[in-house]
């Protein structure tokens, strides 16, 4: 007499009945067989498609669904695991019952060999969790458009099968952690279909050789570009490893993935990551460009994912080969939710840019810091040159905004005024207080990023604290000379343009607009200091990025070798030329920056119906001085005018503030500083502060030794460009 289990029978009578339910649930779960993991699992077995390949896929999402269930399938049998994770426990009962049911287990077989043969896995392998495009940009764009616009679907593509069945990032970790023991087992019951057919090891394995080779082709593109190779002169074009890459790949597909090829495979990569490496140091010293960034990163990926996949070719079969393929899974799964990702496209690529900015700004921002009493004199001096500059630029923008102008050739001809001031200051070597900021609190965050670490102490701590006072009292010396100087500038001009002309340089009623404009709490001049503050430190990241240009495309040495310029000035004048550039590069492009975005932000305002100014301290003040000569010494008494100086006050520690708080922030974070180091170093210096106020308002009297503290912190040298 034959016995037929319920799995057998419900292959000929279709759903379980409530008695079949109840017999398989007490031959696989004899102590819970009212489970509910049990009874989804018979009506997921008795359903299984026969044919098609879309049927199948949705009976693949059905399973991964009831894998996902949060109850645990613990306490089945006597002799269950309940160390199990819910998805592992549910997974061995998957296995029991298919090791106790050929029926149900044959089904099962075809099913997963019919969606191997209808599916295709080069995507997956050698696409997914990979750039597609060939720069930044072209990427870029790509992923903004695959955000707005809806995917087709994609059916025979294993790549779309994963994405579907694990949609959000997280589902990585859960893939990953599923336990290769069963996994394997599972294989070993359902992986071997009836001959003819071929199995599914082996068209994964197939997909996987085509994978490695189409990614050597890539990366190998890649790796033998020009400026790839122009960052490696050294290796010549026939001994880079990126051109053996693509034979070596050639020879695993040609051998099938035997150790030995495997073994080539391995040192090809390796090689090809030494000239990654190469080409990033040659970035970190002579300039970056994000496109290059991307392609080097595309190239690191590459790379990991040919790793990965040799790793799985070469592993035995069974539970070595299921956990390199769990790892590769996750792997790829994590990297195509990222990869969708606009933000995080931006984030990861332009990380190196904005260090190598940073670290630029903050060579100039060295310049700024004074240690003695003569480089402290010194900046008032330099400052006091500022405000001369600044006192006429203020003049000069009331001449300029008074002209019957389009708004246009307005703005432009006030972007001229803006941007040849500062422009005038740094070929003359004047300070403007306002840039200072943004500068020194990047080279204050490559202190600290020199400084973090876990063996960091409060000795550490404390000889980083002693930086602060050499800024804060560089920038009061800074504020001195500007505004100290803007004032009997702007005054003495006033007085002359009327001792000239008869009548005042402003008319009284552009005085009071003036004043009125500047009141602390009956206008919105603190809101615009604020948005200034963002400015100047928009200006010093433009002046970072304009260097970085400069040294990147190699622009003064191209000056240097111009026949043309070699010609008119002669090959002294072109490496002067060349020199003049590469020293003024940085503070040239932050004024034009700086210039250029105080002038368009009113227009920017206007454009959108919101009323936008800015407020610079400096030129603040000196509008102020020219209003309070047209208004007379009686009105300079008034309250009101009163509140506008300090109104100009507020503006300036909110100009400051702001554009030093932005810059910290940012260069902390390019520097990857933890949030508490951070913290750790602002309770440092606020401690020193309650300790000793005076040295961060006066330098010492006598300059500090060789080996003092403040001597140790950070050298003074830097482009004398400011």
């Amino acid at each position: 007499m034959t016995v037929t289990s319920p799995g057998s029978q419900l292959l000929l009578r279709g759903a379980p009945s409530d008695r079949e339910m109840d017999a398989f649930c007490v031959q696989y779960a004899p102590r819970a067989p009212g489970h509910p993991a049990v009874r989804d699992l018979l009506r997921l077995l008795a359903d299984v498609p026969g044919d098609g390949l879309e049927p199948r896929l949705e009976w693949v999402e059905r399973w991964i669904h009831w894998m996902r269930d949060r109850i645990p399938a613990h306490g089945l049998t006597d002799v269950d695991d309940g160390a199990l994770s819910p998805a592992n426990s549910r997974l061995a009962l998957l296995v029991r019952v298919l090791e106790g049911e050929s029926a149900l287990r044959a089904s099962v077989t075809r099913l997963v060999a019919g969606v191997c043969a209808g599916s295709r896995g080069l995507k997956l392998f050698a696409q997914v969790g990979l750039s597609a495009g060939n720069g930044f940009f072209s990427e870029l764009t790509d992923r903004f458009v695959r955000g707005v616009l809806p995917t087709p679907p994609e059916p025979g593509k294993l790549s779309e099968l994963l994405l579907h069945l694990f949609p959000v990032p997280e589902d990585a970790e859960w893939l990953g952690a599923l336990s290769p023991m069963l996994l394997a087992r599972l294989t070993a019951l359902v992986g071997e279909p009836p001959p003819p057919e071929p199995t599914p090891a082996s068209r994964v394995r197939g997909d996987l050789m085509d994978a490695l080779v189409l990614l050597g082709v890539q990366v190998a593109g890649l790796g033998l570009a020009e400026d790839v190779r122009d960052r490696t002169p050294e290796l010549s074009f026939r001994a880079s490893p990126f051109l053996r890459l693509r034979l070596v790949c050639d020879a695993v597909l040609a051998r099938d993935g035997a150790q030995e090829a495997l073994a080539d495979l391995a040192r090809g990569v390796e090689d090809c990551r030494g000239v990654v490496r190469t080409v990033t140091r040659h970035l970190e010293d002579s300039g970056v460009s994000v496109d290059l960034v991307y392609r080097l990163e595309r190239i690191r990926r590459g790379l990991d994912r040919m790793e990965a996949i040799a790793r799985v070719l070469g592993a035995p079969r069974g539970e070595p080969r299921w956990r390199e393929a769990l790892a590769l899974l996750s792997d790829l799964l994590r990297l195509a939710h990222a990869d969708r990702s606009v933000r995080a496209l931006v984030r990861r690529n332009s990380r190196l840019m904005a260090r190598k900015i940073i670290e630029r700004t903050g060579n100039t921002g060295e310049h700024y810091i004074t240690s003695t009493q003569a480089e402290f004199h010194q900046m008032v001096h330099s400052a006091a040159g500022g405000g001369l500059v600044t006192a006429f630029a203020a003049a000069l923008k009331f001449v300029l905004t008074a002209l019957p102008l389009a708004p246009f050739f307005a703005g432009l001809f006030v972007a001229l005024n803006y941007a040849g001031g500062f422009v005038l200051m740094q070929l003359l070597g004047f300070t403007l207080a306002t840039k200072q900021p943004s500068m020194t609190a990047s080279t204050l965050a490559a202190a600290v990023g020199e400084d973090a670490g876990p063996d960091t102490g409060p000795r550490r701590m404390e000889r980083l604290a002693a930086l602060v006072p050499r800024v804060t009292r560089s920038q009061l010396a800074a504020i001195l000379g500007n505004l100290g100087c803007v004032l009997p500038v702007a005054v003495a001009f006033a007085l002359g343009f009327q001792a000239l002309t008869g009548h005042a340089f402003l008319s009284q009623e552009k005085a009071r607009s003036v004043v009125d404009t500047l009141h602390p709490w009956k206008s919105a001049t603190l809101l615009y200091a604020a948005l200034t503050g963002v400015l100047l430190w928009a200006s010093s990241v433009a002046a970072g990025w304009f260097e970085n240009f400069i040294v990147y495309r190699r622009l003064p040495e191209a000056l240097a070798h111009h026949r043309v310029l070699r010609t008119l000035v002669g090959v002294n004048g072109a490496r002067k030329v060349a020199d003049a550039l590469e020293h003024h590069a940085a503070g040239v492009g932050g004024s034009v920056a700086l210039g250029v975005l105080l002038a368009v932000m009113p227009g920017v305002g206007s454009f959108f119906g919101i009323h936008l100014d800015v407020r610079h301290v400096t030129f603040s003040f000196g509008s102020l001085a020219l209003a309070g000569c047209a208004l007379g010494t009686s009105a300079v008494l008034e309250p009101g005018f009163l509140a506008a100086v300090g109104g100009v006050l507020l503006v300036g520690i909110v100009n400051f503030g702001v554009s030093f708080a932005l810059a910290l922030g940012v260069a902390l974070r390019a520097r990857d500083v933890p949030l508490s180091q951070g913290l750790r170093f602002l309770g440092a210096v606020f401690m020193r502060f309650v300790r000793h106020p005076l040295p961060f308002l006066l330098p010492p009297r006598d300059a500090p030794a060789t080996n003092g503290a403040e001597g140790q912190v950070l050298p003074l040298a830097g482009p004398p460009g400011h």
